[in-house]
């Protein structure tokens, strides 16, 4: 099978404490050589971006229902004002970050990865 790569350039929030947020520049990435993850890049004001490496899976649930622990929770907004937005929060010793995400150009982009390798078909050498 061919190395597939699915990428999406978005901007996230940072929220702060104080509430306001910051814009952030975003890259998601996910290659087929490696099907359960996902790579998510943060452009911030340093000279490299910031970046995390979690399971696929915890973005396509996180979309309709609160998932994961520990270092990476997701979740759907659920009011008025937060519908549009899924959260993600990251989280090392002492440390967290916040982002509200796009949520329909979250959503289109975990659909193409799963037309890529179907959700249960990633330890299938073709995909398949």
């Amino acid at each position: 099978m061919a190395l597939t790569t699915v990428e999406r350039e978005l901007v996230c929030q940072l929220v702060l404490e104080d509430g306001r947020s910051v814009a952030v520049p975003t890259r998601l990435v996910y290659r087929t050589d490696d099907p359960y993850a996902v790579r998510v890049a943060f452009h911030t004001d340093s000279d490299t971006p910031v970046e995390w490496c979690f399971a696929r899976d915890l973005l396509i649930e996180g979309v309709f229902q609160p998932t994961g622990q520990g270092d990476v929770r997701i979740w759907p907004g659920k009011t008025p004002r937060t519908m549009g937005f899924v959260y993600l929060l990251l989280a090392v010793p002492g440390e967290h970050a916040l982002l509200q995400v796009p949520a329909l150009a979250l959503s289109a982009w975990t659909e193409r990865t799963l037309r890529v390798v179907p959700a249960g078909s990633e330890s299938s050498p073709s995909g398949d």
